[in-house]
């Protein structure tokens, strides 16, 4: 099904979440699609029926539209090409493999399990590969047993290689002699994967499959269903591997050791989760900036606007080589989405903050407030989580101090001065960080006392903390009155 317009896919399993590794996928053909005016497709290979799931798939759909990868067909879109659920597409790839056994391309195999695992077992006494032995190539309808289960198996050149050309490896070549006569569709009716894709891939009109560098041992065998099948090849683009920092394959259930977030509310045995970093609060912008570097770079830039991924992506910029998954690396990338207007407007930015508020028991205020509060800890927080924790100096009664924070600075030695710097402070009108800041130098002058002497002392005594934004900040968003009330709270601890 030729088109002139670029159609791409993505094709999940529904066995568990959306890895990680599958949502650059993801973001790959999402982007080419959307840079090229063409269509993303959403497949969902549901085959594995004993580890599919209607929980995995919702939580790929909900994975999807948290990223902002909107899919133009698929699953709750519909489209002119499904349905896209490959299990209730049977009929339509056992109408291809009794089309291609007609053809003599394909043939239908009636040896048994039993039969297979003994020759299997004979070749591993011979310490050799097992690959089936042409039981069945050669027979003809006239051998078919009546009332038997049977497999059709595609019949591979005895000879020969197949070449083909990827978009980022370039040419690829397999002998014919490393590829067995391999199953099309299962005695069930269920295909495997090759064939199942394969076919899907002609029937939606697919123009360029890209997907994880894993997949190359399968492309040889796709492209000659479809020179068997008579129809043209898409373009081939396989990825980079996304590995874990030890180089290995990037686990779905060994994210813990490497940092990688873990959701709290779903999957609770896998690491890794899309949920995970949502939880963590991580922005989709922020995710799709990290992934877009795993495979493809244009210079050094790292931060993008969703604009400028697709106005500067093309798989001429992809590269060969795997990247190690980097927890630092993803939330220094955060950061600097977050505390960026261009990449996080203000309005965002509180929006997608509220119910991290909320569920830590935090009711947000009145805008302006929020901008201000914001603005202390804009430059600082790498994710929502650590935003909204730090709103908690703001938002929540300041609880009963530390007994060693008040042992260290709220000393009558280190700190007896305190109930006087309340009275200067109640002095300050307006009070704003700008005549807050002017007092401060002058209060510490006066009592002649370098800053660093009051700095820490009056930081414990507002917030209970050591680190937070600068004094003049915190106290401006506080406000006078909350202010002076902790400050008599924990000169109170003096006497």
């Amino acid at each position: 099904m030729a088109s002139s317009k670029q159609r791409v896919r993505f094709a999940p399993s529904p066995t568990g979440y959306l890895h990680i590794g599958g949502a650059r996928t993801a973001l790959f053909n999402w982007l080419y699609a959307r840079k090229t005016g063409g269509t993303f497709i959403l497949r969902i290979e549901d085959t594995d029926q004993a580890r599919s799931t209607d929980e995995s798939l919702r939580a790929i759909l909900e994975s999807m539209k948290w990223l902002g990868l909107d899919w133009d067909e698929g699953p709750e879109v519909g489209g002119p090409n499904g349905p896209y659920k490959q299990t209730e597409r049977l009929a339509l790839y056992k109408e291809f493999a009794d089309r291609m056994v007609r053809e003599g391309t394909a043939y239908r195999c009636y040896a048994t399990k039993e039969e297979l695992d003994t020759l299997r077992k004979e070749a591993e006494a011979r310490k050799q590969q097992f690959f089936y032995p042409h039981l069945w190539r050669d027979k003809t309808e006239k051998d078919w047993p009546a009332d038997r289960p049977y497999v059709i198996r595609f019949k591979t050149p005895l000879s020969g290689e197949t070449t083909f050309h990827d978009e980022v490896f370039g040419p690829i070549t397999t002998p014919h002699n490393q590829i067995q006569d391999f199953i099309l569709l299962r005695s069930d009716g269920i295909p495997l994967y090759n064939f199942g894709a394969v076919v899907d891939d002609i029937t939606m009109g697919i123009t360029l499959v890209a997907r994880g560098r894993d997949h190359i041992i399968n492309t040889a065998p796709q492209v000659l269903l479809y020179k068997a099948l008579g129809y043209q090849l898409p373009r081939i683009a396989h990825l980079p591997m996304m590995l874990a920092p030890d180089g290995k394959k990037l686990s779905k259930r060994e994210g813990r050791k490497y940092g990688i977030p873990i959701s709290v509310t779903r999957f609770h045995d896998d690491d890794g989760p899309l949920d995970g970093y949502r939880e963590m609060g991580v922005t989709p912008d922020a995710l799709l900036c990290y992934l877009i570097r795993f495979g493809w770079s244009h210079g050094d830039q790292e931060e993008f606007t969703r604009q400028e991924m697709i106005d500067l992506f093309d798989f001429s910029g992809a590269s060969k080589a795997d990247g190690k998954f980097d927890i630092k690396k993803c939330t220094a990338i955060s950061l600097k989405m977050l505390k960026e207007e261009k990449y996080t407007p203000t309005d965002e930015y509180l929006r997608r903050l509220g119910p991290f508020l909320e569920a830590r028991g935090m009711t947000p205020r009145d805008d302006a407030w929020m901008r201000r509060a914001l603005a202390t800890y804009r430059e600082r927080a790498q994710t929502l989580v650590q935003c909204a924790e730090g709103f908690e100096v703001y938002l929540k009664p300041l609880a009963a101090l530390d007994p060693a924070l008040v042992q260290k600075f709220l000393t009558v030695e280190k700190a007896g001065w305190l109930p006087q710097l309340r009275d200067a402070l109640a002095a300050v009108d307006p009070f704003t960080r700008d005549e807050i800041g002017k007092a401060m130098p002058a209060f510490a002058e006066a009592k002649a006392l370098a800053m660093k002497d009051i700095g820490q002392p009056t930081r414990v005594a507002l917030t209970g903390k050591t680190a937070t934004p600068g004094l003049d900040d915190v106290m401006e968003v506080l406000g006078k009155a909350e202010t002076l009330a902790r400050l008599d709270q924990a000169a109170a601890l003096l006497r």
